[in-house]
Formats: C-alpha cells, structure tokens, sequence
C-alpha cells in the first residue's frame, strides 16, 4: 500500500508540474502576443526617422558669392547618407519580421540580435562621424589652420545639423530594440542546475593585494 501511495503521490505532482509548466507557456505567449504591436511600432519608428534625415542631407546644398557647397563634397555627410538608407530597409523588413508571428526559436533570436547590433553600430558610426564633421565646420580648427565654415555657409549647416539630430533620434530607437533582442535572446536560457555546480559550489579566484 505503501508503494502505491508513494506512487500515486508522484503522479500527481508530475501531473501539478506539467499544468504549471501549460500555464506559464500559456501565459508567455499571451505576453508575445501583447507585445509584438508595441514592438512592430518600435521597429517601424527609425524607417520614418532615417528616411527624413536621408532626405534633408540629399537635398542640402547651397550657393553663394563664396562658391557652391553640398553633402556631397564631404565623406562623413555622404556616410550619414548610406547608412541611413540601410537601417531604413532593415528597419523595414524587421517591422514586417515582427508583424507576422511565428513561433520564438533560439536560432531566430540569435539572427535579430546580431543584425539589432550590426546596425545600431552602423548608425551610431555615422551619427558620430557626421556630428564631428558639423563641429569642425561650426568652430573650425586652428592648429591645422582650418577655419570656420557656417559663417558662410549657414543654410547648409543648419540643415545638415537637423539631418543629424534627426539620426540620433534613429540611434536611440536602435538602442531599444538592442536591449529588446538581448533580452528576448537572453532569457530564453535557464541558469544551470545545483547539481550541475558540483559539491563545492562555485570557485571564486582569490588575487593577493
């Protein structure tokens, strides 16, 4: 009697953990169908900004009594301009990635994760490149004799100098949705088990002073 007890007690808590296991999936998914709205928005978001940024540095030009100057003359203007128009096509068709559900894999975690990075570095790069351009041509340089160029050329600067605020904004968006990616990919692992550290725990190195 004692045995069938026993295993009528088995039963039933394997049986209690797998309706807790149903319910916690449940749950999981009920939150991933809750959030991918949010987060189709969020991915949809540096599309708009980045093309408005690509569009105001294409169309930045200006002509004076002092010569003619355009974003094309400059390589850091022309860079904003590339990069823009890649993390607006990824931002694109990962809008669209999210939109659609399908079930979470590990392997499509990972693929997000690492193009969420590639290009939130890819963006970053050219904000930055561009905003030290901007302040070379606002302040000039003077131990290689450069001067100050937005005195004369104050339309472009100005228009240029929205262009970039404007990727900064994307650049924040792609923050976002990096720290997005990393968590979803991240806590899709479970800490490993107790036995799995040995008796004696975890090792500590110890460095003299």
């Amino acid at each position: 009697m004692s045995k069938t007890a026993g295993v009528g007690r088995l039963g039933g808590a394997g049986a209690a953990d797998a309706a807790q296991q149903q319910q916690l999936a449940a749950g999981d998914a009920a939150v991933a169908r809750a959030a991918r709205p949010i987060e189709t928005l969020l991915r949809a978001a540096p599309l708009v900004l980045c093309v408005a940024a690509m569009t105001l540095m294409l169309r930045d030009q200006q002509s004076n009594e002092y010569g003619t100057v355009a974003y094309s003359d400059l390589g850091g203007f022309k860079y904003l301009v590339y990069a823009n128009g890649l993390c607006a096509a990824y931002s694109l068709a990962s809008a669209f990635y999210t939109a659609v559900p399908r079930p979470a894999t590990v392997s499509r975690s990972w693929v997000v994760f690492l193009l969420d990075q590639v290009f939130t570095y890819l963006i970053l790069a050219a904000g930055a490149a561009a905003a030290e351009l901007l302040y070379l041509a606002y302040n000039g340089d003077k131990e290689v004799t450069w001067s100050e160029a937005c005195g004369v050329f104050g339309s472009f600067c100005r228009q240029a100098r929205t262009s970039v605020a404007i990727t900064f904004g994307a650049v924040l968006c792609f923050i976002l949705l990096s720290l997005l990616s990393s968590y979803r990919l991240f806590s899709a692992y479970e800490a490993p088990p107790p036995s799995a550290l040995g008796s004696k725990g975890v090792e500590i190195a110890a460095y003299p002073r």
